[in-house]
């Protein structure tokens, strides 16, 4: 085994030391060297039985290599020295071993940084090769070196002295595979009990010292948790403060806003839509103040109240609407205000649009839209304005309303105005 162990160890450094520290906001490269106690728990031979815990030795030390901030990998040696206690027959003996382990940084899984940037948390588990020798002065000795396989899972507790240092208290168990000697070296184990047979404890203190040149290791550094928490709300409050930018000024947010480009003044509803409670397609803020100048006096426009009303016609809110699958429309008046417009600027030519919703034969749509912008340049002519100045054009199908949504396919059902 240990012909395996050792060179699987070279290789996965070797491979480790290929990725690079380059570009990244953390180390990943530490040495762990801790010392403390062992305490073997069986196999013994009757009669026989280790010190107490705090008469034994351990050591071990080891490279470690963190892929990434909560996961990593490190190769480690052991030394383990055992010993008679009180009331046990005398024994001496020495372990040693070689591990390849994985390290999981329970203090980043866990987010530790949310309450805690000096505490950390690390669990490891491996495997690797392992031999016993007895003591040199024991009367009788079984054997020069029991070989074997082992495995290991242990628990370590990190406090941060440094960017460059932490202490650790580790506690960690042992089972040994195929041991073929008691630990105290002075019985053979049956030949059908050498599974996972043997067991034993560590328990340490250290010290991991960081490589590298950035300012923190991967044991310490949190780009999650809170941090994340943190951006997540910042991103939030920023969404709802772009949300409630009101770019017109109505008092309604722009993703409410139904009508994002209403005239300074106008009064607006819940959506942000101009109020027009005669529904003849004219704000009732502009239809008050043209009422108010004109229609008692039936003046035409002055040139000023000609470029606002040409900006009311352009914008669509002079609109003729219509029932479904109606040609005929259903507020005839609101041409009123255009041919006010038209009267006051006898140059000015008006473009007529039709549109259907998009229920039904889009063949059909596109003939009723043309009905529709030929009705009302009909009623144009019909008060004095030249046919010469009208222009039809049949848009057919407004697809930008659902055609589904009875409250909004009824939008569609229109014709609108250009004046040039």
């Amino acid at each position: 085994m240990k012909k395996i162990t050792l060179p699987l160890i070279a290789a996965v450094l070797g491979f480790s030391n290929m990725n690079a520290q380059e570009g990244l906001p953390y180390n990943k490269w530490s040495i762990d060297i801790n010392g403390g106690l062992t305490k073997p728990s069986s196999p013994m031979t009757p009669g026989y039985n280790g010190d107490t815990f705090f008469g034994l030795v351990h050591a071990d030390a080891g490279v470690r290599y963190m892929f990434n901030n909560k996961f990593g990998i490190k190769a480690d040696f052991g030394y383990d020295y055992m010993k008679s206690g009180e009331d046990s027959n005398y024994f001496r003996t020495t372990h040693y071993r070689a591990s390849l382990q994985g390290v999981a940084n329970l203090g980043r899984i866990m987010n530790f940084e949310e309450w805690t940037r000096t505490f950390g948390l690390q669990a490891h588990m491996g495997a690797g090769y392992s031999w016993m020798e007895p003591g040199k002065d024991l009367a009788t000795n079984l054997y020069d070196k029991d070989q074997m396989g082992h495995v290991l899972l242990g628990l370590t507790g990190q406090v941060k002295l440094g960017n460059r240092v932490a202490l650790n208290a580790d506690f960690t168990m042992v089972n040994t595979v195929k041991q073929n000697y008691t630990f105290d070296g002075n019985s053979v184990i049956d030949a059908n009990d050498r599974g996972f047979n043997g067991t034993f404890y560590n328990a340490t203190l250290g010290l991991s010292f960081y490589l590298g040149k950035n300012e923190q290791h991967a044991d310490w550094y949190a780009n999650d948790g809170l941090t994340n928490r943190v951006e997540a709300l910042e991103n939030r409050v920023t969404d709802i403060e772009n949300k409630m930018i009101d770019s017109d000024n109505d008092g309604v947010a722009d993703y409410l806003d139904l009508e994002p480009n209403t005239p300074a003044g106008n009064m607006v509803d819940t959506k942000g839509r101009s109020i027009d409670l005669n529904k003849n397609g004219i704000p009732d803020s502009y239809e008050d103040y043209f009422d108010s100048r004109y229609a008692k006096k039936g003046d035409t426009f002055s040139s000023a109240d000609s470029n606002t009303a040409q900006d009311l016609i352009n914008q669509g809110y002079v609109a003729v609407y219509f029932d479904f699958d109606k040609s005929t429309p259903k507020n005839a008046e609101a041409t009123n205000f255009l041919i006010t417009y038209l009267r006051s600027n006898p140059n000015a030519t008006v473009e007529v649009n039709g549109f259907a919703d998009s229920v039904g034969n889009p063949s059909y749509n596109q003939r009723l839209s043309e009905k529709r912008a030929k009705n009302v340049a009909k009623i144009l002519e019909q008060s004095g304005i030249s046919s010469s100045r009208i222009k039809t054009t049949a848009n057919g199908e407004d697809t930008s309303f659902d055609g589904k949504n009875k409250t909004t396919s009824k939008f569609a059902r229109r014709v609108t105005f250009k004046v040039n």
